[in-house]
């Protein structure tokens, strides 16, 4: 069974940063990718950013050059920088795994329990 932990989140100031981190506990054999979510009260769970397996990199518009995703594949960890922090930018923010267990076995996701982000003055 695989458990996703995160960390970082907390109260900061608009233009100021925050990171948050995702460690995976358990076996996983190979990584599809590795997600950050985040969830605004009265709006629906968003994709920010994605890094695959080998790498490639994908972020919503609304974070493209201020949020950066990291992954330590040997130690099943990402990472989400946080830079130049806007009002708009809180929420809950979820960590997701897209994996598999095994050689063979089908691919699963994994969340974590989400960590609050509050960008206030």
């Amino acid at each position: 069974q695989v458990q996703l932990v995160e960390s970082g989140g907390g109260l900061v100031q608009p233009g100021g940063s925050l990171r948050l981190s995702c460690a995976a506990s358990g076996s996983i054999f190979s990584v599809n990718s590795m997600d950050w979510y985040r969830q605004a009260p009265g709006k629906e769970r968003e994709l920010v950013a994605r890094i695959t397996g080998v790498g490639t990199t994908n972020y919503a518009d609304s974070v493209k050059g201020r949020f950066t995703i990291s992954r330590d594949n040997g130690k099943n960890t990402v990472s989400l920088q946080m830079n130049s922090l806007k009002p708009d930018d809180t929420a809950v923010y979820y960590c997701r795994f897209v994996v598999r267990l095994t050689f063979a076995s089908a691919v699963y996701d994994y969340w974590g329990q989400g960590t609050q982000v509050t960008v206030s003055s």
